[in-house]
């Protein structure tokens, strides 16, 4: 049976960076409190003018020229922070990469995006349906959080991470193997935006303000994202024909260091086989897995021939999980900065008529009460 087989990564980060310390300037807070209770030092937002299919297009570029390839036959992209609410993302993300009509689609299941799309990519190469494809993870989810609400300020950042993927065989380096998800609706208010959609457009009700930002029941949250994230994680290891003491390193979603930690003792290994670069990004939603993945390549901690398993959890509820054993790849570059998107008009791959302006410290910093 055609496996699917990763053959490149590329990374995205906006250039806005905000540490702690400007954030909690608006707040009776300190940057060690946020700290403490993150892992978080740091995080990069968008600028004015910047959306997530400017994240997406940077880091797809970046997967293409690490995979060595010029096109693919499908573009899939996670995202919780589409560009507008029709149509998807991720044929304008296709377009400007110059890939021609293919197959393009986005896949939404927040902070899971990244692992469902993945599922969805390697499914169409199992088909025959494409021979190749990039799966890219992007989110511009400041956009969408409460300017007044800390808890979700310090913890949320945006970018983008992609892979490409080609058709190969079981067993080969860099095979998808044991790819598992899971959802449970019941508990789909614990992770939210409740305005916005036609739920809340079909009462004829004018939307509040509040509805339109995201909401998180964070204790909840935390139980459910260790216990789902290790066990999908235990699963697919299992489904690879290892017991959780032999894989080499664990790439988990990045959002929140005591969840890592605390999945780490669900599965009884050493802390130190996670990839993590939650401290320099935060949570960057469906980014988070293969932003960690360029991250872990670039510092030396993935190298060929590592078990790998790959696992995240988000709203919806959803969660998911992949083993892999790691392929010789190219070490990526530092990631890339968004590219402006073209002007509106015919011709969408023409470059864009000018270079957008960029304040030094974003719209998304937090304004004080």
């Amino acid at each position: 049976m055609t496996a699917a087989v990763l053959a490149g990564v590329g990374a995205c980060l906006p250039s806005t960076v905000v540490p702690n310390e400007e954030l909690v300037a608006w707040w009776e807070a300190d940057a060690e409190w946020i700290r403490a209770r993150t892992g978080i030092e740091r995080r990069h937002v968008v600028s004015p003018g910047e959306a997530t299919g400017d994240l997406a297009v940077a880091a797809g570029r970046r997967a293409l020229a690490s995979a060595g390839l010029g096109g693919v036959d499908a573009v899939v992209v996670a995202t919780g922070t589409p560009d507008q609410l029709s149509p998807a993302v991720a044929p304008q993300v296709a377009v400007r990469l110059g890939l021609g009509p293919v197959a393009a689609f986005d896949v939404g299941a927040v902070c899971t995006g990244f692992l469902y799309a993945l599922g969805a990519a390697a499914g169409l190469l199992a088909a025959g349906t494409a021979h190749s494809a990039l799966v890219i993870g992007a989110d511009a989810f400041t956009t969408v959080l409460d300017p007044d609400d800390l808890t979700t300020r310090a913890v949320f950042g945006d970018g983008a991470g992609a892979v490409v993927l080609r058709a190969g065989t079981a067993g080969e380096p860099g095979a998808l193997a044991g790819v598992r998800l899971g959802s449970d609706g019941a508990r789909h208010r614990l992770i939210e935006i409740p305005g916005g959609g036609s739920r809340q457009r079909a009462t004829g009700q004018p939307v509040k303000e509040s509805d339109l930002y995201f909401r998180m029941q964070g204790r909840a949250v935390f139980s459910q994202a260790v216990t789902r994230m290790a066990a999908t994680a235990r699963d697919s290891a299992a489904d690879a024909g290892w017991a959780p003491g032999d894989v080499d390193r664990w790439v988990l979603h990045q959002a929140n260091a005591r969840i890592l930690a605390a999945v780490a003792r669900e599965l009884r290994v050493p802390a130190e086989r996670f990839v993590s670069n939650i401290a320099t990004v935060g949570n960057t939603v469906a980014a988070s897995v293969p932003l960690a993945l360029a991250d872990g390549m670039a510092g030396g901690h993935l190298r060929p021939g590592h078990r790998v398993v790959l696992a995240a959890f988000g709203g919806g509820l959803t969660w998911g999980s992949a083993a892999t054993v790691w392929p010789d790849l190219p070490t990526p570059p530092p990631p890339a900065v968004p590219e402006t998107a073209p002007v509106e008009g015919p011709d969408l791959t023409e470059p864009p008529a000018a270079v957008r302006r960029r304040s030094g410290g974003g719209t998304d910093q937090p304004r004080g009460r």
